[in-house]
């Protein structure tokens, strides 16, 4: 999954939240999923972040 769309994604599940606050039976199930796009979305962060590093690095030693 692509940064963006799981940035979107993330973004439906709270504006849902925001507009049906009083629906229990989903909200552990919504919960769990943005906690998995909260993962996927800092994982490719630092991945970018690790590569942008390197590639400093990298033109530094040059």
């Amino acid at each position: 999954m692509k940064y963006n769309e799981a940035l979107q994604e993330l973004q439906l599940i709270v504006a849902e939240l925001e507009n049906n606050p009083n629906d229990i039976e989903t909200l552990s199930e919504k919960l769990k999923r943005a906690q998995e796009l909260i993962k996927i979305c800092k994982d490719k962060l630092t991945k970018t972040d690790e590569d942008i590093k390197n590639l400093l690095k990298a033109e530094t030693n040059s």
